[in-house]
């Protein structure tokens, strides 16, 4: 594979993520052919990791609510129903941080960095503001540093991810209010 057809096939693969995300797809797949014996099929979907579902289901509800880590749709409905309803719940609280209208999302499949290099500060913290276009965080995919910009002006509210995790597509990182 030439060093063209693979960054071809990057920004390929990158639109259509752009393509999920703008049409609210949860799935596409698509095959192209370059040749008779050479082609290239791209499934790209929306999915949570099971692995972060698993440890949010061992995790004591009352301790998952305010500081969740990504889950699966499903997840968000159980603990709903397992949790004790409270006065001062607030509905951001208990939803999938996902649609919460100050989330930020993952653009891409990778790993998260919270610095820039290790043994420095991090980007951001719980209740620090960032002004828009700030790093809030690095995504690392294909040895390639992605620095994830504050999509508007506000507070950190919830950091959903760790320095080091893996984070897949449209996963939630960050809310900002």
């Amino acid at each position: 594979m030439t060093e063209s057809t693979r960054d071809a096939d990057v920004a390929f693969i990158e639109a259509l993520a752009e393509l999920l995300r703008d049409k609210d797809l949860n799935e596409i797949e698509v095959m192209r052919e370059y040749g008779e014996d050479d082609s290239l099929t791209v499934r790209v979907s929306r999915g949570f990791p099971p692995v972060a579902a698993t440890a949010v289901a061992a995790a004591p509800v009352a301790a998952a609510a305010p500081a969740a880590a990504p889950v699966a749709a499903a997840a968000p409905a159980a603990a709903l129903a397992a949790a004790p309803a409270t006065a001062d719940a607030s509905p951001a609280a208990v939803d999938d941080p996902a649609s919460h209208p100050g989330a930020v999302t993952s653009p891409m499949v990778g790993t998260v960095y919270m610095q820039a290099e290790p043994g420095t500060p991090p980007f951001i913290s719980v209740g620090a503001s960032v002004s828009e276009g700030d790093t809030l965080l690095i995504v690392e995919a294909m040895k390639t540093m992605n620095h994830i910009p504050a999509p508007k002006a506000g507070t950190v509210k919830r950091i959903l991810v760790e320095d080091g995790a893996a984070v897949e597509f449209g996963a939630p990182l960050v809310i900002i209010e």
